[in-house]
C-alpha cells in the first residue's frame, strides 16, 4: 500500500516540477523541459498530458503555457502540502 502512495507522490512531484518550469519560462517545449528538469522526454510528455487534462496548462505553437488555474495551483501548493503533512502526522500519533 505504501509503495503505491510513494509512486503517486513521485509523480505529483514530477508534475509540479514540470508545471513550475512552464510557469517560469512562459512557454516551453518537451525537449527543453526534459533538459532542464532531468526527466526523460516520455515522462515530461505524460506530465504535460496530466497537467493539460486538469486545465493547469495548455498547448501552444511555442510550447506548453500555464493557465491561470495552473498558476493559482502553484501559489497554493505550500498550504496544501502543509495540510497533508499535518494529516499524516496525525495518523502516526493516533
Amino acid at each position: 500500500m505504501l509503495a503505491k502512495i510513494e509512486g503517486d507522490i513521485k509523480r505529483l512531484a514530477r508534475h509540479t516540477i514540470v508545471l513550475n518550469f512552464v510557469i517560469l519560462h512562459r512557454s516551453i517545449g518537451i525537449i527543453k523541459l526534459s533538459e532542464l528538469s532531468g526527466f526523460p522526454q516520455h515522462q515530461v510528455r505524460y506530465s504535460l498530458r496530466v497537467l493539460e487534462h486538469h486545465n493547469l496548462l495548455k498547448p501552444s505553437p511555442q510550447g506548453a503555457v500555464a493557465t491561470a488555474r495552473g498558476k493559482k495551483f502553484m501559489q497554493n501548493l505550500d498550504k496544501k502540502m502543509e495540510k497533508l503533512r499535518e494529516e499524516l502526522l496525525n495518523l502516526t500519533n493516533s
